[in-house]
């Protein structure tokens, strides 16, 4: 039951990516590709929009207070490769990701990776809070209730309406991997993999 579950969520994923592809146009090898780009620069892989290193755009300024009051940002975070996750405590598929989330922080913290959330649409902190507990989520998240730090990225690579959503960031801060929809540990781990193995990425 739990790998049927698994399926039709990740099933939910590539197609939400898909649409974000849309977007995007296509160099006529079936590749979506950024208007303007090189040819190959941007691909679909895993159910994901992947930027390579030579077409990516920074990530904007992320800054203000997680859930708990404290500071917290992208720029502290600069040097590490960062998995950015949207979510939501009103959201289904982020509950059903969470734990991947979570899992995956952990085992990838001593390689340099670091996880940020976004929280989005939750007015109140405490829903938010609760939403952490219940998953152990040891990762911070910026509370921005009414979407303006979503609205910062390009929505070919964020699309402000598609929660969840995860960016897997490279260590200069670029945006490398684009995520619309639930994310999986085996759709996850090969992007953060492969941003982790760039030399001078």
């Amino acid at each position: 039951m739990r790998r049927a579950v698994r399926g039709a969520a990740a099933g939910l994923a590539v197609a939400a990516c898909f649409v974000l592809a849309g977007s995007l146009t296509d160099d006529g090898g079936g590749a979506p590709q950024e208007p303007g780009a090189r040819a190959g620069t941007v691909r679909a892989a895993a159910g994901a929009t992947v930027v390579e290193a030579g077409a990516r755009q920074a990530a904007p300024v992320l800054a203000g207070d997680d859930l708990d009051g404290r500071p917290a940002g992208l720029a502290e975070l600069r040097g590490h490769v960062v998995v950015l996750n949207v979510w939501g405590s009103w959201c289904g598929p982020c509950r059903a990701e969470a734990d991947d989330l979570e899992r995956l922080s952990g085992q990838t913290r001593a390689d340099g990776v670091r996880f940020l959330g976004i929280n989005t649409r939750d007015r109140d902190r405490a829903a938010a809070r609760a939403f952490v507990r219940a998953h152990g989520l040891s990762f911070p998240s910026l509370h921005d209730p009414a979407g303006d730090l979503l609205l910062r990225f390009p929505p070919a690579l964020l699309n402000p309406q598609a929660i969840p959503s995860t960016l897997v960031i490279d260590r200069h801060g670029r945006v490398a991997a684009a995520i619309g929809g639930p994310v999986t540990d085996e759709q996850l781990r090969p992007l953060i993999a492969s941003v982790l193995a760039e030399e001078g990425s």
